[in-house]
């Protein structure tokens, strides 16, 4: 059955580039868009530029430009990336605009007709020489944690600790630097906890198929604890102000967090009316409204969950229009096992990747060989990155193609010949399962499925060594069915590599029909041009997206000190003491990644009572080999089968009886006492311990 479908990714903040981490959604996004609409689905994409709040304020002035014309600046610049990494959005709109303030006041009004929104006076800093109260990123003081100094009003970078910009230490304000003062002010909260939404929200929340278990459990969380939502802010602020009958709240503006998601909503209505020729009433009865056949999916990031599962359902159930059919969460992007980082030279920006010269295709195909439906988080190692592209792409698939269509040549003409029962069940079954892979958003298996078409092509190639003799006729029809089987690979890989897909069929005379019904093995092959190559990277290639920066200053010449000076040092807090021996810094804890993992398969290593053997799912493609030493506290090692543990993910693997352990797993207690550390069923494989 066809279907219509609006699907959105969360919208990025223009106030920078996109970069390697924010690709990870888009990319996973647009590959689902364009296996929809191979299905001959009917599909609308679309995104914008999350274009208000007060960090674009802040830099904005910085940069001497006004507002809407430094992020509309952003916004081009991220346009531009995402074309060239084949995000193909149908329309790539802004929250600052006509259609979103249309939205954003239609939803106020609704929360506030539904008796949600109330009045509440708290206190916040406010700088008297600037006149103006000052949000989280206006105030920087030392954590009242750690003590560390230069730190914003929300959260301590160098802790962690959130806190109450008024728990911060000598606070001051970041535009003039003066000390601020606490006033009170008035502001519209949400109630969230009124039976109504929170029952909408509630059934939202449990009914199958909107979120994955694991994310399932933890919105459960949230709504266990609700707390209300403040969702105005005051002037000055680069937003929309509140409707203008809310004279209670004269002069404020509504909270960044209000128009952003809305703006999904603003952005489809701008692509219809602009690009579809349909109303916004139309639009609205045919894409959003309650029981409308469409479904509305969306992509984000577990950094934004609890705006997306908790605030945006009540909001959209106010307003009258249907929640969201599917939400599709995300982890975070590491580089190298860890956060990016700019000191480090890993905050690797997209221009940064297409400057170094790599094809943008081979990134998607990394992120899809990674990518499932959970929240885990991907790793880009360079080396693992660098492999992957090798043997999967250069040596595997796209070999084949050169070599079946340098040998297929000199057939002369076109070649057609009898399917390979063996080659064809295989490349059938592969596009079958990958079909109902893509569904589910795991793309790593698509990508398996590829290679393992592949790698059976090349072993029956090489072992019938067609280049050594002239081209009979058995060596013309093996060549024929790897053909036709490259062609399934390229129907496989076309949502991942769009571009490389379509020379591949294209080598060969061949097109992509809609998925369903399609079966390459039939008519001829004609080799009408050369397959695209994927040559092989080496270290250095991909070593060029570590970009460190410079240090800020060159070394300076040491000078004498004035008498004024000497004191001033001499009274110096002095450098605190170094830690007392055994304990770790809040750095070195950080290095240790701990990660849930499923035991897929145990058993007892041969002349060895102490370990036990175990194959474990990290939520990577393929699963892991952890050598334990639990076998005395574990005598049936198939009865951990389907146990979730904590293992220690990024220690390096050493061999332990001739096998390699790629893990260590976390247990308590003294052997032959030990017990597992384990987890609920809810968490998924690949899930962060923190």
């Amino acid at each position: 059955m066809k279907k219509r479908l609006l699907v959105t990714s969360a919208l990025p903040y223009a106030n920078g580039p996109i970069h390697l981490g924010h690709l990870v959604e888009y990319i996973q996004t647009d590959v689902y868009v364009r296996f929809r609409r191979a299905l001959g689905h009917e599909v609308a994409y679309v995104c914008a530029a999350d274009s208000h709040g007060t960090p674009i304020e802040v830099n904005a002035s910085k940069a001497g430009m006004a507002p809407g014309a430094f992020a509309e600046k952003w916004r081009t610049e991220q346009a531009e990336d995402f074309r060239r990494f084949s995000v193909d959005f149908d329309v790539f709109y802004t929250t600052d605009s006509p259609e979103n303030q249309k939205w954003s006041w239609r939803v106020y009004r609704a929360l506030k007709q539904k008796g949600l929104i109330y009045a509440r006076e708290v206190e916040q800093l406010y700088c008297e020489k600037d006149a103006r109260f000052l949000p989280d990123r206006f105030v920087k003081g030392t954590c009242p944690k750690c003590g560390t100094p230069d730190q914003y009003g929300d959260v301590c970078e160098k802790c962690g600790t959130t806190y109450d910009p008024r728990e911060l230490a000598a606070p001051r304000c970041v535009l003039c630097g003066t000390p601020p003062v606490v006033r009170a002010s008035k502001h519209a909260y949400v109630n969230l906890r009124e039976s109504n939404v929170f029952g909408v929200v509630q059934e939202w929340v449990r009914a199958e198929g909107h979120l994955e278990p694991a994310v399932r459990a933890q919105v459960q969380g949230w709504l266990d604890d609700l707390q209300d939502w403040c969702i105005t802010r005051d002037a000055p602020y680069f937003g929309f102000p509140v409707p203008p009958e809310e004279t209670e709240y004269a002069g404020k503006y509504l909270y960044v967090w209000v128009d952003a998601p809305i703006g999904y909503l603003a952005s489809a209505e701008n692509f219809f009316a602009t690009q579809r020729g349909l109303s916004p009433e139309a639009f609205e009865k045919s894409w959003l409204a309650e029981g409308a056949d469409a479904e509305l999916q969306h992509f984000i990031g577990k950094d934004i969950l609890r705006f997306h599962s908790v605030f945006w359902p009540a909001m959209l159930w106010s307003a009258g229009v249907k929640r969201a059919d599917r939400l599709a969460v995300h982890g975070h992007l590491t580089v190298n096992g860890e956060k990016m980082s700019k000191s480090r030279g890993t905050f690797v920006t997209g221009k940064t990747y297409l400057e170094s010269g790599l094809d943008p295709e081979l990134l998607r195909y990394f992120y899809a060989a990674n990518l499932g439906p959970g929240i885990y988080d991907i790793d880009l190692s360079l080396e693992e990155f660098r492999n992957r592209i090798n043997a999967d792409l250069a040596n595997n698939i796209a070999n084949l193609a050169s070599r079946v269509a340098t040998l297929l040549q000199r057939a002369g003409g076109p070649v057609t010949r009898a399917p390979d029962e063996e080659i064809r069940r295989t490349t059938l079954a592969m596009l079958q399962h990958s079909r109902a892979a893509y569904e589910a958003l795991q793309y790593r298996d698509v990508v398996r499925n590829a290679n393992q078409i592949a790698d059976l092509c090349n072993k029956r190639v090489q072992a019938a060594k067609p280049w050594e003799n002239p081209l009979g006729d058995a060596e013309q029809a093996l060549l024929w069915n790897a053909a036709k089987a490259l062609v399934g690979i390229a129907q496989l890989l076309q949502p991942v590599m769009p571009r490389f897909a379509a020379g591949l069929v294209a080598a060969f005379g061949a097109t992509l029909p809609a998925w369903d019904g399609f079966d390459p093995f039939s008519g001829p092959v004609e080799i009408k041009g050369k397959p695209p190559q994927i040559a092989r990277l080496d270290a250095r290639q991909v070593a060029r997206l570590i970009v460190t920066p410079p240090a800020d200053e060159p070394q300076k010449v040491a000078k004498a000190l004035s008498p004024a000076e000497t004191a001033s040092k001499a009274s110096a807090k002095p450098a605190p003491p170094p830690p007392p021996p055994g304990v770790i810094g809040y750095d070195d804890f950080a290095r240790v990644e701990l990660k849930v993992a499923r035991i897929l398969a145990a058993q007892a290593v041969p002349k060895a009572d102490k370990l036990l053997q175990l194959s474990v799912d990290v939520g990577e493609p393929a699963p892991r080999t952890i050598v334990a030493g639990i076998a005395q506290s574990y005598p049936d090692p198939a009865a951990l089968v389907g146990r979730r543990i904590v293992v220690v993910a990024n220690l390096e693997p050493r061999p332990l009886r001739g096998i390699l352990s790629q893990g260590m797993l976390l247990a308590a207690g003294e052997s032959p006492n030990l017990q597992l550390v384990s987890v609920g069923e809810g968490i998924a494989p690949g899930t962060r311990v923190k």
